[in-house]
Formats: structure tokens, sequence, C-alpha cells
């Protein structure tokens, strides 16, 4: 599977995930972007950002910074002789950014008239970064957390806050942080295509990296590269270093009941684990402290469960790295029936336990002889 990675220590933006992609190989955009029929020239420009080689991507001349129409730009690109995928992946963009903004101003969908993002620049961005992956032949899309910027910025409704109310909405859910220059970082064009075609984010996938792309932003900051780097590579299955959030909250006035009641909430909701550890709390009261893995995009929804199925008015929250083995699953036959085996590839292994479970209650014999059995299978097997 090949992999491009969105590295946005310093943001993202539509035109530096074009250059950034260009700069990694996908030289032949331009020819791409003029089957759009904009009437738009576009170049690519060679630049240097704290002291780093990188590509700045101009688009020149057109309609201007028009209004449109979800459905006009859908129409537009639904037209354009570009490949399917992309052409779907840039409907899927705008589509996501059409319902933000309607919920942004209260308006129906088919009120929405786009201001920076429905100009003729931004269409060329959106769609220019779903030809470049296509270009590359990119299979999945994966980014690491978001650097929005801080302060205030310019827009077609005047000054707002940093993050802008629709790139806010947008990413909601996924790792965000702001370092650096009071600007602007993270763009809605940007953080739309990111949070729509990315499939996680995250520190840096385990992969061969085979081509690395800078893209230049328009400004140059002082200690500070304003770059957005793209990291392309075939996955690999070496063992994997994942960020994850632990939320951990000490309680002393829940039943047992309930605690395990929200343990179980918890793991149906998508924690990767959840722990009840018996602890001594202030004034001697024993207490329990539960705590729970979570995936970072799905820390606050995680949260708020915790908040509603527990009695703690507060909880801990802290990043963590999470080490994952590749591994891969084998099926043995034991005299009681078929149990998968997860094999890591450090030749570790252990016999599934829902797997043990069931036979041992349909054959009614004891568990630890199942996992025995299964044990045994394996290892008769992998002679």
């Amino acid at each position: 599977m090949r992999i491009c990675y969105l590295d946005a220590f310093s943001g993202i933006s539509g035109d530096m995930l074009v250059g950034a992609l260009a700069d990694a190989g996908a030289g032949a955009l331009c020819d791409g972007l003029a089957a759009l029929g904009m009437g738009t020239s576009y170049r690519f420009e060679k630049t240097l950002r704290g002291g780093i080689a990188a590509t700045r991507f101009h688009v020149e001349g057109g309609e201007g910074h028009g209004h449109r129409h979800l459905s006009q730009i859908l129409d537009l690109i639904g037209k354009a002789a570009l490949p399917e995928r992309a052409k779907q992946n840039a409907a899927a963009v705008f589509q996501r950014l059409a319902e933000v903004e309607a919920r942004v101003h209260q308006v129906p969908i088919e009120r929405v008239h786009f201001h920076e993002v429905g100009a003729v620049d931004s269409i060329s961005d959106i769609v220019g970064a779903c030809l470049g992956f296509e270009l590359l032949g990119i299979d999945e899309i994966r980014c690491s957390p978001l650097n929005l910027g801080s302060g205030t910025v310019e827009t077609a409704h005047g000054v707002l806050p940093v993050p802008a109310p629709a790139t806010a909405a947008l990413v909601e859910g996924k790792p965000v942080y702001a370092r650096g220059p009071a600007v602007e970082l993270t763009t809605p064009t940007g953080a739309a295509i990111a949070t729509t075609l990315a499939a996680s984010f995250g520190p840096l996938p385990p992969m061969r990296i085979s081509a690395t792309g800078y893209g230049a932003g328009a400004r140059d900051f002082p200690g500070q590269a304003n770059l957005l780097r793209v990291l392309i590579g075939e996955a690999s299955g070496s063992s994997e270093a994942t960020t994850v959030s632990v939320l951990e909250a000490n309680i002393d006035d829940s039943s047992p009941e309930v605690l395990g009641y929200a343990m179980e909430r918890l793991l149906d909701a998508g924690a990767l684990d959840v722990t009840l550890s018996p602890i001594f709390m202030k004034k001697n009261r024993p207490g329990t402290l539960l705590r729970a893995i979570a995936r970072p995009e799905d820390q606050e929804r995680l949260a708020a469960l915790l908040f509603a199925e527990t009695t703690t008015l507060g909880l801990r929250i802290y990043p963590a790295e999470r080490r994952v083995q590749a591994r891969r699953t084998v099926e043995v036959r034991t005299p009681h029936g078929t149990v998968r085996v997860k094999v890591s590839e450090e030749g570790n292994f252990a016999p599934e336990y829902e797997d043990c479970r069931r036979l041992a209650l349909a054959a009614g014999v004891p568990l630890k002889q199942i996992l025995a059995a299964a044990n045994y299978a394996y290892m008769a097997q992998s002679r």
C-alpha cells in the first residue's frame, strides 16, 4: 500500500499541499488542471522557506474571486476530463465544506455561498491536491496533528479568530495544537482536504519512504519554516509507534455495578483498552482508578461518555506513545473446533479468547483445556 503522510508542522493550506505533491514528483499537475476550463494558468516556483528548498503553487487569471454555490462547483468538477477518483475526492471535499458552512451560518446547504473556498484559486487547490494524490498513485493518506496557528484572520465576513469558524468545525475530533507565529496556519481549504481524505491522524506510520516533497506557504516566518511536508512510501510491517490519549479519573463514590457498566460502554464506544485499579484516595478512602486508552480522534467523545456514565467531576487527559507489533492471524483445528491464533512478528502467539470461550461452552469442558489444545495445535502446525 502506497501512503502519503501529511506533516503539517506549520499548518496546511491547499496551495501548500499542491506545491508539496508537485515537489514529490506529481509534475503533470498543470496539464491536468487545465481540464477544469476556467481560463486559468498555473505555475510552480522554486523557493526557500527556513533555508529549505520548496515549491510554491501559483494560480493566475481566471474568473477572480466570485461566489459559487455547491452545485456549480460539483458540475464544474464532474465535467472535467480528470481521473474518476480525483473527481470523486474533490467533490467529497467540497461537499464537506458546504455542510460545515451551512452549519456555521445557519442556512440550507443549497444557499451556501463559497467565498474564499469558492474562488478560482481554491477550486484549483482542492482539485489539484486530489489530482496530485492520483498522479503519485497514493492508496491511503495519513496526517499529523494539525498546527492551527493563533491570532486573527481577515475573511469575507470580517476579522475572525483563528481557527476560523469553518476550520474549527472541520477539525472537530481531530488532534490539533497552536505553535509559532500568531497567524492562520491551517486554512479552511487545507482543513477540508485533510479531514475529508486522511484515514487517520497521528505520528508517522511504519513505511519505507521513497519520496519527500515540500510545499511553501505564501509567507516566510522568522524562526519557523512555513512548509508543508509530504512523505510518500510503501507501508511496512515494522513495529508501529502510535500516539494515544489516556483518560484517567479517581472515583470513590460509584458502585462496582456502575463502574463495570462504564467500562463496557467505553469499550463498545471504541476505547482501545479500559482498566479499573483499586487505590486509596484522600481521607484514606478506598477508590478506583479508571483508565481508558483512546485514539486521539475519539478522545472528546469518550471523555463525554466517561462523565455521563460515572460520578467523577474531573478527569486527566494526556498523550502517550503506544507501540504495536505487526501481527497476523492463523486458524488451527482442535478436537473441539477451529480457533484463531494471533501471531506477532517476534513469534509470540496467543489463542483468541472469544473463540476458546465459545468452544468451551459448547463442549462443556474447562476453558483451560481449549486454550491448551489451541496452543498445542499451533505449535504442531508451525513446526
